[in-house]
């Protein structure tokens, strides 16, 4: 299975002339990569692809802790100084652990990651989000600029289209920007599709201990993951053209990593 990833992901990046050579790393991929010294690994942040259980592992490997990862809250688990960024290295350790370290990257079907995205960010009252992101989104597509009401999907779309892929948040920009996977050779390409037989594989990779099993925690737990049926059900309110120009956002992610667009 990784060998047939890793291999329709050159020759994509072959055809696609997505190969560079490059003196140092781009700083924003090394902000995205998380470094776990004990176990040799490190570990590229897709959000809304389970990237905060991945970072519960992370956490519990390097503090060697008996906590359990149920134990450990979202918001902790994003703001701790246990786990180091890739940038908080000097350039030539960067390389050194780059060439010596497992790298692991998890990716998902870029409109069930969207619709993921806009549930989790849009729909709740996370501040920056549910009201600078939506306020920005409101003043762009509503005449009534008071209006008060939950950003809409076709507004979110909408806004997401009218912006440079490379400028977008992370919780929304493609993933092949955020882990530069033609130029930097991951070890492990996991997909969301089959987490847990992937995680298991990484796992017993960097040789983990065998209790550690991958935590299937929620943020919010009282709501129904996204699936592929509930992906359907946002993208039929959206008229063809916009399903068109969204997808052409996300083309790299469909090809690279081998999803339908369908």
């Amino acid at each position: 299975i990784q060998n047939d990833r890793k291999n329709a992901l050159a020759s994509i990046c072959l055809e696609k002339n997505l190969l560079k050579s490059r003196s140092k790393l781009d700083f924003h991929v090394a902000n995205q990569l998380f470094v776990e010294h004990k176990h040799k690994l490190i570990y590229c942040e897709v959000p809304k692809v389970g990237c905060s259980n991945w970072k519960r592992i992370i956490f519990l490997l390097q503090a060697d802790s008996n906590m359990k990862a149920a134990e450990i809250e979202h918001n902790q688990i994003h703001r701790t100084s246990v786990i180091k960024k890739l940038t908080s290295y000097p350039p030539a350790k960067q390389e050194e652990f780059l060439s010596n370290y497992t790298k692991v990257m998890f990716t998902r079907h870029p409109l069930e990651r969207l619709v993921s995205a806009y549930r989790d960010k849009l729909l709740h009252s996370e501040p920056f989000y549910s009201i600078t992101v939506a306020n920005q989104i409101r003043a762009m597509f509503r005449k009534n600029k008071n209006s008060s009401e939950k950003v809409s999907f076709q507004e979110f779309v909408n806004f997401i289209i009218s912006k440079q892929p490379d400028t977008l948040d992370i919780h929304w920009k493609p993933m092949f920007l955020l882990c530069d996977p033609c130029n930097i050779h991951y070890d492990v390409l996991g997909k969301y599709e089959t987490l847990g037989l992937d995680s298991e594989h990484v796992l017993k990779t960097i040789g983990a201990p065998e209790s550690m099993q991958y935590p299937s925690l929620k943020r919010y737990s009282s709501e129904k993951r996204t699936t592929g049926d509930i992906t359907l059900e946002y993208f039929r309110q959206l008229s063809s053209e916009q399903i068109e120009k969204i997808k052409k956002v996300y083309e790299m992610d469909f090809f690279l990593f081998n999803y339908s667009m369908k």
